[in-house]
């Protein structure tokens, strides 16, 4: 697969993914160079989709961490079983063991529960896993400054047990939607990819390939409705994920043309906030849809 930026953007095509030049050489660098990527851009244009297509490329495991606010080393690195560690006394002391060794082995990796940073890293195996740290735009900036440590080593120190060190660096892609900066410092250890909304030509190429049950008119109908809308002002512009449902919605109806009143019955599909489908429905459709 990454052999050349050509192989890349065809191993991302059999995944059904089309990949422009740009990811496609920010992927193989990423390989080469062993650097996180950090891809932003508007939701719903394809950053996650990124990781999965690299997973199912690679044939390496897909490991994700959702952020949101409040999310701790705890959660994203370790935590021990609590639950686990209290039976394992009880069983001891029912046992009759000597008191000394009893707990001695309470600390050891089999009470271990691994979060996704610490399976990341000490991922089995010949192949790197792909880690993918979903919306980190979301967690708070004591956790960057975490992840930032975690990214610079690919080691994590765990008091009781010692250091465990990857023995492969994983592929790490971190997405963000820009609902906050993500500090500089965490970006200047990746490589960084703007993920865009997709020109006519690219969407209409997206949706033959996922969606190869629409026929050419309606399919060209779908890409000019969705240029239209993103040029106009809307709260939550529609990204290629709402024009993927908005094609399976029509599917699912059994219409092969769009009409106005397809469309205004549909705006669900497409726009997520009621100011957005009033303002959409305003729109004079007639000579959009032809």
């Amino acid at each position: 697969m990454f052999e050349s930026i050509e192989n890349v953007q065809n191993a991302c095509e059999k995944q059904d993914y089309i990949a422009d030049k740009g990811l496609a050489t920010t992927l193989y660098l990423a390989h080469h160079l062993k650097k996180p990527i950090f891809l932003e851009g508007e939701p719903g244009v394809g950053k996650t989709e990124v990781a999965k297509v690299l997973a199912d490329a690679t044939g390496a495991k897909l490991i994700r961490l959702q952020c949101y606010e409040g999310l701790d080393a705890n959660s994203a690195l370790y935590e021990w079983n609590y639950t686990r560690q209290i039976l394992q006394l009880r069983i001891d002391e029912a046992q009759g063991r000597d008191k000394k060794e009893i707990g001695t082995d309470l600390f050891s990796e089999k009470f271990l529960l691994k979060r996704p940073l610490l399976e990341a890293i000490q991922g089995d195996g010949d192949q790197p896993p792909v880690l993918l740290i979903d919306e980190v735009d979301r967690s708070d900036s004591e956790f960057e400054a975490f992840l930032l440590e975690i990214l610079s080593d690919y080691q994590i120190t765990i008091p009781e047990i010692g250091t465990i060190k990857a023995n492969h660096v994983p592929y790490v892609i971190l997405t963000s939607n820009r609902t906050r900066e993500v500090h500089e410092a965490l970006k200047r250890r990746c490589l960084y990819q703007w993920i865009d909304y997709p020109t006519e030509e690219k969407e209409l190429a997206i949706i033959q390939t996922k969606l190869p049950e629409l026929n050419d008119n309606l399919a060209h109908q779908l890409c000019r409705m969705m240029q239209f809308w993103r040029e106009g002002e809307y709260y939550k512009k529609p990204g290629i994920a709402e024009t993927l449902d908005w094609g399976l919605a029509i599917l699912a109806l059994g219409k092969e043309q769009l009409d106005p009143e397809l469309v205004a019955e549909t705006l669900g599909c497409v726009f997520k906030y009621q100011d957005d489908i009033q303002r959409a429905s305003t729109v004079e459709l007639d000579e959009m849809i032809k």
